[in-house]
């Protein structure tokens, strides 16, 4: 049997392996882990084995076309293997920015793979975990061996999950990546009694019990659906060419029920104009909302960062407080206003060809106090809601009629 012929038998091996892989879906969620540990080990296979192999077999064979098509299959194995295994897992760099979600980390996450994709996985999770998950990640790039710890998502505080880290080698990349799988319902019994994080083999011989309905977050899922409904109605509802209009309906639409302030500023090609601003209305709320309508939007860094690049701002815990300019005595205004969390987001629709249209306006919302901290999602959610919000500003008024005629 020629070095081909062995390859390809392997590989068809592989094929067998992975339809057996995505059969199991259909077991119960308690025999999850061990799929788990299957797909783990398939994964290093193709890395440590079969990818190799292929290169010797391509460097001896520069001219012929066969090895070309069995890497575009090799690839299309390995993408089809990731995206539909049973388990959420997500594939980072060092620094957990997100290289590519499988659909089963979506729909744990709620936030779509594109959107994802480019931003930290870190900035999902509670603020509490960011930091030993950063550091874990950071441990396994290095090739300190493989990780596990329970996190929290940030949309899903209540629920603990045991995400799991494991080095991988992509090919023709200097870098190792960290392949991250999460698990949801796992008792704590699958930590180490010390507390430290566990390897990955250690964590397959746990018992995963089923998870029970997120009462909390069906609920949240609704209040978004209904924000979003109220939006459209809004935005709508607005007379086609007043451009200010639109954007305070979309202002008073998020006020409160998605954020304790929201301050809208215009732009359409003009010098950026304070339009709007509300507040929750507290004792000494309204001193800060008119110290917020007379400040020129253009002392803020925020604002005219998304004004000028088109791109949003999430920020939880603002690290940079001068981020929103300051009040007439020089203090912060996000100190000011106790502000844990913020969105800032420029107000930009597709046009003709597809491209991104200028920005219309932009919005920024302040939670402030104990309020549960913005999330990637919610994030996503005003995105959304931000390219409605500039295509409804871009509506041009509606030639008017004459008043009668009479003819003959």
């Amino acid at each position: 049997m020629t070095q081909t012929d062995d390859f390809g038998a392997e590989l068809a091996d592989f094929v067998r392996r992975v339809g057996e892989l995505r059969a199991a879906r259909a077991l119960p969620p308690d025999e999850h882990l061990a799929v788990l540990d299957a797909a783990l080990f398939e994964l290093r296979h193709v890395a440590d084995t079969l990818w190799p192999r292929y290169e010797q077999l391509k460097a001896a064979a520069p001219s012929a076309s066969s090895p070309d098509r069995q890497e575009r299959q090799e690839r299309q194995l390995l993408k089809a293997l990731f995206q539909r295994l049973p388990m959420p897992v997500a594939l980072v760099d060092r620094d957990t920015v997100v290289r590519r979600m499988n659909f089963a980390a979506t729909g744990l996450t709620g936030v779509r793979a594109g959107y994802a994709t480019g931003r930290p996985l870190a900035a999902l999770l509670s603020p509490g975990d960011r930091g030993a998950f950063r550091s874990q990640a950071a441990a396994v790039a290095r090739g300190e061996g493989d990780r596990s710890l329970f996190v929290h998502l940030q949309q899903r505080p209540d629920e603990r999950l045991l995400a799991t880290l494991t080095a991988l080698r992509p090919p023709d990349e200097p870098h190792p990546a960290v392949l991250v799988v999460f698990q949801t319902g796992v008792s704590a019994g699958a930590a180490a009694p010390d507390g430290k994080p566990r390897s990955a083999g250690a964590v397959a011989a746990g018992r995963r019990r089923p998870a029970l309905p997120d009462l909390a977050e069906t609920t949240r899922h609704t209040e978004v659906l209904d924000l979003v409904d109220a939006m459209t109605t809004e935005l709508l509802s607005v007379v086609p060419g007043d451009q200010e209009a639109a954007l305070g309906g979309a202002a008073r639409v998020l006020h409160e029920r998605f954020a304790d302030w929201v301050i809208a500023d215009t732009v359409a090609g003009k010098p950026l104009k304070r339009t709007l601003v509300l507040g929750p209305g507290g004792p000494g709320d309204e001193a800060l909302v008119q110290v917020l309508a007379g400040q020129d939007p253009a002392g803020c860094p925020l604002v005219t960062e998304a004004a000028r690049g088109g791109s949003a701002t999430l920020q939880v815990r603002p690290e940079d407080t001068e981020g929103f300019g300051h009040d007439p005595a020089g203090d912060p205004v996000l100190v000011r206003a106790d502000v844990t969390s913020l969105l800032c987001v420029p107000l930009t629709a597709p046009v003709d060809g597809g491209t991104t249209g200028p920005v219309q306006g932009v919005l920024t919302l302040f939670r402030t106090g104990a309020r549960r901290a913005f999330s990637m999602a919610e994030g996503q959610v005003m995105d959304l809601m931000s390219r409605h919000a500039a295509l409804a500003m871009r509506r041009p008024a509606e030639p008017r009629r004459a008043g009668g005629y009479s003819t003959g």
